[in-house]
């Protein structure tokens, strides 16, 4: 491939800068302004070829910093480029310019990255398809490693019909849906992708298209860290991974969890109940070891240590979806399960909580706890008072806000690196490949298939048998056709809670779809909304239904499910107007962390 642009490097460079940068780039070119402005400005082009895009950049930069009259704050522009020749002649098109030349290449990227600099934007224009797909998982993760937090990918796609040029450049077929795959894979959010376009030399065989990605930042350098653990730190088990994981599902769908805020000689600190952490950590592994058989150390030992004869192990009759808040355990079950969160708890905090620093080199600990002894008795009612007796975990403010804010960016991540750890076990050997691999993304969804909609609509058909129910967003009566609406769209945010289950016309449900209801339109249906719940789930009328002595009343269910899942209302809350202030200001936090369509 080198070979080709040495030897037609003249021809390709002539024709590289007959068209201005403005005309090749102008569906991103709009994101340029922004990212020059930024404090101490790092822009990386590779594959800069003749020096068209990086002059065009380094030009800007210098005209910005101009205006400004701020010459500490200069722009510093690199530029990549494999084949000599073609390098020779773009340090001869940005002469005068500040840019630093260097010969390197993907996907090792070797010389830049041994600068130990980051960068607020790179460039891959007509690059990606020289990269073989074998190879393009390493070079996206070493892109995505060179970005600054709230730094920019911009890869431009070539779309070519003539193969056999295709095959004497040695370029490869690409695909905008594979590289927003392998992009997700490593944390990276996509914030553009462009139709596919005509060429701009106006070549007929092609066409291109273009899409951007960003490392999400939340302003503190939160999630480099997370992507660190993830990607980079050592695991001789899978508990850092689970760590990261159970918070990052606490953050993204126990908002009220959040015991208090904390100041800190080393910064701010959330404050958890550790008996949350410990039974989202019994959740998810739960299904991975007694139900998938899958092993989470290197050794074909099925135990770890938190697995004890009287407590794991005494509740093997259970599924990962029983260990959910508002489920009520007693007799030996709540013993066994107390004692399973005692061992998870402590496995916790002396293991993936004690391990997790800040670098390879401080040695400065992530997470710290303040664990408590709890005794085990014959009823267990998950709810937040309950989880809070084994003790505290302290998360800092900047890692928990990156959780809060970007779990969809983040989850994908943190999946993606604990199927290969799994992958590489001696135990999972037959998931080694990573075309076998999919059953161990499938064990890994947190989601469970028992959680669904069919309790409210029981719950709807027994009051239609004495009484009318009224759509709560038309408010007209409901017909039997009708369907159980998640308020708050599960496909965005996935929670099955009782306070999340309306009763809907099918129609509307149908048209609503995966919107996120306005905040006009919550108000106008509150009454309807509240008098739902009201009778579906804390009248007299429910708790009689209640199978036995051993089932909890749906009215404490109802409230610890809300009071754990929505911001600002507190453990101790009996409130149904409090629930709905509550889903209102859910509901604005999911528009703004998701960009939500309105309905």
């Amino acid at each position: 491939m080198l070979q080709f642009y040495n030897d037609n490097a003249e021809q390709l460079a002539e024709q590289y800068l007959s068209r201005p940068f403005e005309a090749v780039h102008h569906t991103w070119s709009h994101l340029l302004p922004s990212i020059l402005k930024q404090p101490q400005a790092r822009i990386l082009d590779i594959g800069a070829g003749a020096g068209r895009d990086t002059k065009y950049m380094a030009q800007q930069a210098l005209a910005l910093q101009g205006e400004k009259g701020n010459k500490e704050n200069e722009v510093e522009v690199y530029a990549v480029e494999p084949a000599r020749i073609l390098a020779e002649i773009g340090a001869q098109t940005t002469a005068g310019l500040k840019v630093h030349w260097l010969e390197d290449s993907l996907p090792a990227l070797s010389v830049i990255t041994q600068k130990e600099i980051s960068f607020d934007l790179i460039l891959l224009s007509a690059v990606w398809m020289h990269i073989p797909p074998s190879e393009r998982a390493r070079a996206i993760r070493k892109l995505a490693n060179l970005l600054k937090p709230g730094g920019k990918l911009v890869i431009s796609l070539r779309h070519s019909q003539d193969h056999a040029e295709s095959h004497q450049r040695s370029m490869h077929l690409v695909c905008a849906d594979e590289l927003k795959s392998l992009a997700q894979d490593v944390g990276l959010a996509t914030k553009l992708e462009s139709q596919k376009l005509p060429d701009a030399l106006n070549r007929g065989h092609l066409v291109w298209q273009t899409l951007v990605f960003e490392l999400p930042d939340d302003g503190t350098g939160a999630f480099p860290f997370i992507r660190h653990v993830a990607l980079n730190d050592g695991k001789s088990a899978t508990h850092k991974l689970a760590l990261l994981r159970v918070l990052l599902r606490i953050a993204d769908g126990h908002f009220g969890a959040v015991l208090r805020r904390e100041s800190h000689a080393d910064g701010d600190k959330v404050v958890l109940p550790l008996g949350l952490v410990a039974l989202y950590w019994c959740h998810q592994y739960k299904g991975l070891i007694d139900e998938e058989k899958l092993y989470q150390t290197p050794l074909q030992n099925p135990n770890l240590g938190f697995m004890k004869d009287d407590g794991w192990h005494a509740l093997k009759h259970l599924k990962s979806h029983d260990y959910r808040i508002g489920n009520l355990f007693v007799g030996d079950d709540a013993i066994a399960l107390h004692k399973t969160l005692s061992h998870a708890a402590s496995n916790i905090c002396e293991m993936p909580a004690s391990k997790i620093t800040y670098s390879h080199t401080s040695g400065q600990k992530v997470f710290s706890f303040n664990k408590q002894r709890v005794k085990a008795k014959d009823s267990l009612f998950l709810d937040l008072e309950s989880l809070k007796q084994w003790g505290e975990f302290y998360v800092p403010e900047k890692i928990w806000n990156a959780f809060n804010r970007y779990a969809c960016w983040i989850e994908p991540l943190l999946v993606s690196e604990w199927v290969k750890t799994m992958a590489s076990y001696q135990g999972n050997e037959k998931y080694k490949a990573p075309k076998q691999q999919y059953p161990l993304y499938i064990a890994l969804n947190w989601l469970d298939a028992k959680h669904s909609t069919g309790e409210a609509r029981s719950r709807c058909n027994h009051l239609m048998q004495n009484n009318t129910q009224a759509c709560v967003w038309s408010h007209q009566t409901l017909q039997k056709d009708y369907q159980i609406d998640h308020c708050l769209p599960f496909s965005h945010w996935p929670n099955n809670d009782l306070w999340n289950l309306l009763p809907a016309n099918a129609k509307i449900n149908l048209q609503k779809s995966d919107l996120l209801p306005t905040k006009r339109r919550l108000e106008d249906s509150q009454d309807v909304i509240q008098d739902w719940w009201q009778h579906a789930w804390l009248t007299q009328d429910t708790q009689d239904e209640a199978l036995d002595k051993n089932s909890v009343n749906t009215q404490d269910r109802f409230f610890a499910e809300a009071n754990l899942a929505l911001p600002g209302i507190g453990s101790q809350n009996r409130s149904i107007d409090d629930v709905f202030e509550a889903l209102l200001l859910q509901r604005s936090r999911l528009k703004e962390m998701q960009q939500l369509r309105d309905w």
